[in-house]
């Protein structure tokens, strides 16, 4: 497969483009910094140098064309302020799968947050971001053209991945090592029968695989 992947030196980007790579298929990371480029190639995965901020879905969908998945994983950050929110965390999401539909590119898997909310309230960077990814969310949902999954991971944590996740369309808040993200991730972009779900995930007891096969009905 070839999978591209939006926000592509983030943190479970590229933990993904490994993974990906590993198991012989074709990662591109879109990124936004050609200084950025080499660590991408170290893994195995094909940097393209592209700023969401300012692309047209014209010039998106060009690097989109030929891809059998695309998953956005692009994130304004922890650092950064409510403008960047709508910009990276609603407005490239849009435009990302906007450019999916140009590309005819259906498998769509988003890294959302759990607790997004189009409807949440409040004025603090984080309600921002929460509203943003909400509406994120829900703008990918209505769209026919695309086999999309949404994935809503818990408190993100650095530990060694354990394999052992709960993925479910409710698990309660909890940690979740990126390393266990992006390995549902994995298995998510080739499994087009979690199609229309949208899941939550944390730390748990089942294997990775055998979690995705089960919210699939496999």
């Amino acid at each position: 497969m070839r999978i591209v992947i939006a926000g592509g030196h983030g943190q479970i980007a590229l933990r993904l483009e490994r993974l990906l790579a590993a198991r012989g298929d074709e990662a591109a990371g879109i990124i936004r910094k050609p200084e950025q480029a080499d660590a991408l190639r170290q893994l195995g995965a094909e940097p393209v140098v592209l700023d969401l901020e300012s692309a047209s879905v014209e010039e998106v969908a060009e690097q989109l064309r030929g891809a059998d998945a695309a998953v956005f994983a692009a994130g304004a950050g922890p650092g950064s302020g409510a403008a960047r929110k709508e910009t990276v965390d609603k407005a490239a999401a849009v435009l990302f799968a906007d450019a999916a539909v140009r590309a005819g590119v259906r498998r769509f898997v988003v890294v959302s947050s759990m607790g997004a909310d189009p409807a949440h309230e409040g004025d603090e960077v984080f309600d921002v971001y929460q509203r943003a990814k909400g509406e994120a969310d829900a703008y990918v949902r209505g769209l026919d053209a695309l086999d999309w999954t949404i994935l809503r991971p818990g408190m993100l944590t650095d530990e060694a991945g354990t394999g052992l996740v709960r993925l479910e369309a409710h698990t309660g808040r909890g940690p979740v090592p990126r390393d266990d993200v992006a390995a549902v991730l994995a298995e998510l972009v080739e499994n087009s029968a979690t199609t229309g779900l949208t899941l939550e995930l944390i730390s748990g007891s089942v294997p990775v695989s055998v979690a995705v096969k089960s919210v699939a009905g496999n």
